[in-house]
């Protein structure tokens, strides 16, 4: 004989009463069975309201109760023939006027007891059991319909009664000895040996199934639910998540312990005792195979089962040095908090025995703080113990799986993703068993933290990372272009899921947790919101996802003011925006502080050669303790293409031309021949080469005369530089003579930086140069006689996007490490 469960959902409609029917007709054609009904969904609070305002004299729970009333009423005309709706309906007509006598007298009285809170929630399961038993008779399914509270007894702790089994198990046996058919039966509740009825506390109708089962040594249990079986964690909160084929009994009751919904932790007590299998199916998804819970876990590739949490708990700390070698104080502190029935969720003792921090339910922390400070009153008005410590808006969560025993490794990995995402681990507790490891975090973290753990051990071959781009531009057109082509090749070959969520320009913005479709954001976009830079960034904190990149494609200095924030929410910044790096050296030392305190990457390779490896290489040098000597390098892609350009007979105002035409220049070309552009590079490879440098500090030699300078239009500029073209002229002559060119070179030694035009000869590494190549030569204590040179384009929109997206692939294998 099998014992089947069905809760509220499974018999909250129509519709679903008539697939628990086929459900049920399929099963009796193989063998006898007991079926155990919930309250139809939405009832049970309705009762809970009803006799609320009946004790309070609340004349209105009278709609209540006729809304009671109307929905198993309503039903019933929708499900039984005409010909037995008569009966049927007066039978819950009886069933609700007694409720109704009841409730008269709890408003008379003002006053609702546990035990009349228990008869009054009783009806429930009463009146829904006896509907579907009645509708399963008309479909042909032989069924005797059974009140529980007949057999099932129970202590007098009303609200959560206590099963007495030896009892119980008589009462069923006996029951069963002289009945054929199938049977349904009410779940939830029972009775005491005065016939008084009782409930058997939250998920009581899997504990009626798992009573049931045990007493009649089923060869099975199954409860049907609206989900697909134990999932590897809360689906609401972890899209990812998905069903477990099977669970141990100890992973389940750590799991259902540990917030999970699924099913009530004493469910499992009986049917563990009688080792008997226990199914978590769907109502309304039949051909799935659900989750099986038995004595051995199933063989898996994962060392974790699943991730359970609750919220809204409380943290204190009893703390003080006269706790340390006093025998009795933990004896003590839980004698008292069990005492005034608080039940402790997780407890955490440092080996210094100095304190003891414990986790219970929030609602519950004024009166444990009493109970323990009342406990402890002679110790604390003596100085020897602290008054308890609270800490609120905490979360726990626990990695749960039978696999974990003897793997090394489960700790280490979940810290460092929580640790990689920003997520402060409050406490910890693993016991002896290995089986569960729990964590308290902030409450705000919970979503983060069960995600990031989710992918870390189930998820770990494809790894999500979720980037907000601010700046759409050439720069940010492209690398959105070149995250497109590369998605796939970036799943299946890095295991990275580029996830763009946020997308924002000077007029519009744009935020989908989902993801923004890179085949159509620009239509998105434009279809967006009033662009708001301080509401992106808050929009973008709150979201508050696990392994969140910002991507800065602008040049503006209001966007660099958000940086510190961003950074501190554990929040990782890409930019080719020079402005962080190159303003104040105490604001480019803040930057860099926050970032290494909050674990997070501040990449901005391109601030300096665009895609080329320019900062990384340095980087590297100085970290495998190579010492720097010398820094130069040709930062400008305009000015590298101007003076390799710049030979012959050609006039250096019509090379300007030709470089604005081409688009290689600023709208203004003096922008970059005014050459504080390449000092603003030269000075943040300075800082990272390790000087502490200001922009002030950099030399900068002004190649322009001063009408080219004064003059106040684009146009009268090229003018003033037509009329002094033979400055530079004269220059390049000269420079020619000596079998030199011009070159516009950053250079860094003994720790002082300048820009200036100079002319080099072939022995030189930037005599060769063409076209808008830049190049750097570090010259170091290993690269001494001949300098490290790096070549490559230092502009435009594709590279730099390209040197973007590979700092975006830097920070994603160091969030998949």
């Amino acid at each position: 004989m099998k014992v089947l469960k069905f809760g509220g959902t499974s018999v909250g409609s129509v519709e679903s009463i008539r697939k628990v029917a086929e459900i049920l007709s399929s099963y009796k054609k193989k063998e006898k069975f007991v079926v155990v009904f919930s309250a139809m969904s939405g009832i049970t609070n309705l009762l809970v309201e009803v006799g609320q305002k009946a004790s309070t004299t609340d004349i209105s729970y009278q709609q209540v109760l006729k809304t009671i009333e109307q929905k198993h009423v309503s039903t019933a005309k929708t499900l039984i023939d005409v010909k037995n709706q008569g009966k049927v309906i007066a039978q819950l007509k009886l069933i609700l006027n007694e409720l109704q006598d009841l409730l008269h007298g709890v408003y008379l009285l003002k006053e609702l007891s546990p035990r009349s809170n228990d008869l009054v929630l009783s009806f429930g399961e009463r009146l829904s059991s006896y509907l579907v038993s009645e509708f399963l008779k008309q479909e042909g399914v032989d069924v005797t319909f059974l009140d529980a509270r007949k057999v099932i007894i129970t202590d007098s702790s009303f609200g959560s009664a206590k099963v007495d089994f030896k009892k119980t198990d008589k009462a069923i046996k006996d029951y069963f000895k002289d009945i054929k058919s199938s049977v349904v039966t009410t779940g939830f509740i029972g009775s005491t040996d005065k016939g008084e009825t009782t409930t058997l506390g939250r998920g009581g109708s899997d504990y009626t199934a798992s009573v049931f089962g045990a007493a009649l040594d089923s060869e099975g249990i199954e409860i049907w639910t609206d989900v697909d079986g134990i999932m590897t964690a809360d689906p609401r909160k972890v899209k990812r998540a998905f069903t477990l084929p099977q669970v141990s009994y100890i992973e389940a009751m750590e799991m259902s312990h540990f917030g999970a919904k699924v099913i009530y932790p004493p469910t499992l007590q009986p049917a563990f005792k009688k080792r008997i299998p226990i199914w978590i199916k769907n109502t309304f998804n039949t051909a799935f195979e659900g989750t099986l819970i038995n004595e051995k876990t199933s063989a898996t590739d994962h060392s974790v089962k699943g991730i359970s949490s609750i919220e809204n708990i409380s943290m204190l700390n009893l703390t003080g040095s006269g706790m340390v070698g006093v025998p009795g104080v933990s004896g003590r502190l839980f004698g008292a908090l069990a005492r005034n029935f608080i039940n402790v969720i997780l407890i955490t003792q440092a080996s210094s025995e100095h304190s003891i921090c414990f986790v219970i339910d929030s609602k519950e922390s004024a009166k444990a703080k009493d109970a323990v400070e009342e406990e402890f009153e002679h110790e604390i008005k003596a100085g020897k113990i602290d008054k308890l410590h609270e800490k609120d808006n905490l979360a726990i969560v626990a990695v749960v799986g039978d696999n974990m025993r003897h793997t090394p490794g489960i700790a280490g990995k979940l810290f460092s993703s929580l640790g990689k995402n920003g997520i402060n681990v409050v406490a910890i507790a693993q016991g002896s068993s290995e089986i569960n490891l729990s964590v308290v975090i902030g409450k705000e973290d919970l979503t983060k933290a069960l995600n990031v753990i989710h992918e870390s051990f189930f998820l770990s071959d494809v790894k999500t990372i979720n980037v907000f781009v601010v700046g759409v531009g050439l720069i940010g057109s492209a690398l959105l272009k070149q995250l497109q082509k590369q998605s796939t090749y970036l799943q299946k070959e890095k295991g990275f899921k580029i996830n763009v969520v946020g997308l924002a320009n000077s007029k519009k913005m744009l935020i989908n947790e989902n993801g923004v479709a890179l085949t159509s954001w620009k239509e998105k976009l434009d279809e967006g919101e009033k662009a708001n830079l301080k509401e992106f960034v808050k929009r973008m904190i709150d979201l508050n996802l696990r392994n969140s990149i910002f991507v800065d494609n602008t040049s503006n200095k209001d966007v660099v003011s958000f940086y510190h924030n961003i950074l501190d929410e554990s929040i990782s910044i890409v930019t080719p925006n020079k402005l962080a790096n190159s303003g104040l050296y105490k604001d480019y030392q803040k930057l860099q502080e926050t970032a290494f305190k909050r674990g997070v990457k501040l990449m901005y390779e391109t601030n300096v050669g665009a895609g080329l490896p320019v900062i990384n290489t340095l980087n590297d040098l100085k970290d495998s303790g190579d010492k720097i000597i010398r820094i130069e390098g040709v930062l400008s892609g305009t000015l590298s293409y101007i003076f390799n350009n710049f030979k012959g007979d050609k006039k250096f105002s019509d090379i300007v031309k030709e470089a604005k035409e081409k688009g290689f220049t600023e709208p203004d070309p003096r922008d970059d021949l005014n050459g504080k552009d390449v000092a603003r590079k030269i000075l943040i490879l300075s800082r990272e080469a390790g000087f502490n440098l200001e922009f002030d500090d950099v030399v900068v030699e002004n190649i322009l005369p001063a009408p080219c300078l004064k003059a106040k239009t684009v146009e009268e500029f090229f003018v003033e530089l037509e009329k002094n073209n033979n400055v530079f002229s004269k220059k390049r002559d000269e420079a020619d003579k000596a079998n030199k060119v011009l070159r516009f070179i950053a250079k860094l030694e003994n720790g002082k930086a300048e820009v200036s035009l100079q002319s080099v000869d072939s022995t030189h590494p930037f005599f060769s140069l063409s076209g808008s190549d830049n190049m750097i030569a570090y010259t170091t204590e290993r690269y001494k006689e001949r300098p490290l040179v790096i070549k490559g384009p230092g502009a435009g929109a594709e590279v730099t996007a390209a040197g973007v997206f590979g700092d975006i692939i830097r920070i994603s294998n160091y969030l998949k490490g």
